[in-house]
């Protein structure tokens, strides 16, 4: 009778989230952070006619979007990536910085822009190297971010912020623009010259981020950005494993992420089963892990004001979300890695799981709780196409595949 007691009190004590069927509704776009905050420090005085879209009619009082209520991990502070497609690198960099806290218990905020420098000089190599063939863009994946750090190292956000003094948010538009305009001359006219190709890209870099640094004081100790990352972060690179989910390759198998932002053809991607890929992330979470994990924010479920993501019923219903719904929708193109985000905690509400999520995208600044938003499991399942976690955060699907 007392264990009955105590186990109908701690179902008392959950909160049950049971949504009625979500309706759909044509709403009017509404300027949020991007346009009040981003585009005046551009000085942009566009002005932005009024629209309309398709969108599930969503309210927060509906949904668990107290961040109190969640089991969450140290993270930094979210940050706004401004007028970039940094995310990856934004994702990526809160997800290390929590994997040094849980390592080390330092709180130490990384420089986004020092990755993204080298990542435009490594592209602008490959240019070369593929007499044009790669996709040139703002856009990267997670995985690349350890792939610079090899190479590269890394460097404290204080001693290299790649942000023009008068300005408070990044803004990469124009300098793209000019890298572009550059390498497409640079294919016209067959000048294949990877010396001079890539100290032309480093002066344009240069002039709007500012050259990065080759050594930095931290703790009164001067170190390179190599020494840095191993000796003050504890960082290894080859500690952290992807995974992905496709019917597309063979399952428990490494394979290439196709997409254009995966540039390079990386091909360390784990592809696992759909229950695998979320069996990853929450036994990741379970174990006081964060995640790392990019997919498709462009749907109907997604409200940035209420900072929810559902897929609601009219979409498909949750009992149809398998992997052939997922891959019908990653072969129709309706599911892109359009961005990267932190898992930073979780919340168990009845049998279903919901996801707190840290968000450097403009969108994720539109709601109350600045900088943040909460996943549905459902969402996940279905649109999200990509995750990094630490090695021990996987090895319950690891050890099924790796002989």
């Amino acid at each position: 009778m007392k264990r009955l007691t105590l186990l109908l009190i701690a179902m008392m004590m959950v909160t049950v989230y049971a949504q009625e069927p979500e309706k759909a509704v044509y709403k009017t776009y509404e300027p949020g952070f991007y346009h009040k905050e981003i585009l005046p420090d551009a000085k942009d005085k566009t002005e932005h006619a009024p629209r309309e879209f398709f969108a599930a009619s969503l309210s927060a009082e509906d949904y668990p979007t107290d961040p109190g209520e969640y089991t969450s991990y140290w993270h930094s502070a979210p940050h706004s990536q401004g007028s970039t497609g940094t995310c990856w690198c934004f994702a990526t960099i809160s997800f290390l910085e929590s994997e040094v806290y849980r390592s080390s218990e330092q709180e130490i905020r990384l420089s986004e822009m020092y990755i993204v420098y080298w990542e435009y000089v490594e592209r602008a190599r490959a240019f070369v190297e593929n007499r044009g063939d790669i996709y040139f863009a703002q856009g990267s994946e997670a995985t690349s971010v350890l792939r610079i750090m090899k190479k590269y190292g890394i460097v404290p956000e204080t001693e290299y912020p790649g942000l023009p003094d008068d300005k408070k948010f990044h803004n990469h538009g124009h300098m793209v623009k000019e890298m572009s305009d550059y390498l497409a001359g640079v294919k016209k006219s067959n000048a294949w010259n990877t010396v001079m190709v890539v100290s032309t890209i480093r002066s344009i870099l240069d002039q709007h981020m500012g050259a990065p640094p080759q050594s930095v004081i931290f703790g009164g100790e001067h170190y390179s950005p190599l020494t840095f990352t191993k000796k003050v972060l504890k960082i290894n690179p080859d500690d952290y494993f992807s995974f992905m989910s496709t019917m597309s390759q063979t399952y428990d198998q490494q394979g290439e992420l196709v997409e254009a932002d995966n540039w390079w053809h990386c091909d360390d991607y784990y592809n696992v089963r759909i229950d695998d890929f979320l069996l990853v992330i929450d036994d990741a979470l379970d174990s006081a892990y964060t995640v790392c994990i990019c997919g498709d924010i462009s749907e109907p479920g997604i409200d940035s004001w209420s900072e929810v993501a559902i897929v609601p019923d009219f979409d498909i219903p949750p009992s149809y979300i398998n992997e052939a719904s997922r891959e019908m929708r990653l072969t129709n193109g309706t599911t892109t890695d359009d961005h990267c985000i932190h898992i930073v905690g979780y919340l168990d509400s009845g049998d279903t799981r919901w996801y707190m999520i840290k968000d450097s995208g403009a969108g994720g600044f539109n709601g109350p709780n600045k900088g943040y938003r909460f996943f549905h499991e459902d969402y996940i399942r279905l649109k999200m196409m990509n995750i990094m976690v630490y090695k021990y955060a996987g090895k319950r699907v690891l050890d099924g595949i790796i002989k």
